[in-house]
């Protein structure tokens, strides 16, 4: 589907109220200042995720959408490269000694959580739609192998992806993080609709 220009606005809007309080949130939890660039937004066609995220074996949490959503929908927070590694480190603390596997994932769970939660708490204030994630599910593997299998077992039809690109970075890491937002149709108009009342003038 097409966005208008006053719904893109409000969208850029949304990314950047979400991703401000998720990195506020993770700023808080790890005791050190956590900066974000400003949000990147794509409306993508499935066929097209391609041109947008690499085929790469990637870390990626992901959570089902509940709540006021018609149809609910996934979020899939993907960390590229060694993004997730960072951010366990950040969180575990390294000193170059190995650690369990298990500890890792708990850690990358635990930031996505918190990351997400803080993302969708703004993104509901913001519309008035009440948007909650699931607990979180952990999975390493090629990004697009994991996002055909999650929209074949999907009971609602999906053609679009919402595609956030959020940067945060720290002084001692750089981490790079992907929102993925998956809705169905229906569900993505109501979002639109939603966000071009929140952009019209108070009469």
């Amino acid at each position: 589907m097409d966005f208008s220009p006053v719904q893109l606005d409000a969208l850029q809007e949304l990314a950047n109220i979400g991703a401000a309080h998720s990195a506020t949130t993770l700023s808080t939890m790890l005791n050190t200042v956590i900066d974000m660039n400003v949000p990147e937004i794509a409306i993508i066609d499935i066929a097209d995720m391609g041109r947008h995220i690499t085929d790469e074996i990637t870390t990626m949490v992901m959570f089902e959408l509940q709540g006021e959503i018609p149809q609910g929908g996934y979020l899939v927070l993907q960390f590229p490269g060694d993004s997730a590694t960072r951010t366990a480190d950040i969180v575990i603390g390294s000193d170059g000694t190995p650690r369990p596997p298990d500890m890792e994932q708990s850690a990358i769970l635990e930031v996505g959580n918190i990351m997400v939660s803080s993302f969708l708490s703004a993104s509901s204030d913001l519309i008035g739609v009440v948007m909650l994630p699931s607990p979180p599910a952990l999975v390493v593997d090629m990004t697009h192998a994991v996002i055909e299998s999650l929209v074949a077992g999907m009971a609602i039809e999906v053609n679009d992806v919402i595609l956030f690109k959020i940067n945060l970075t720290s002084d001692e890491y750089d981490i790079t993080a992907n929102i993925l937002i998956f809705l169905e149709i229906t569900t993505l108009q109501k979002v639109a609709e939603l966000l071009e009342e929140m952009m019209r003038p108070p009469c």
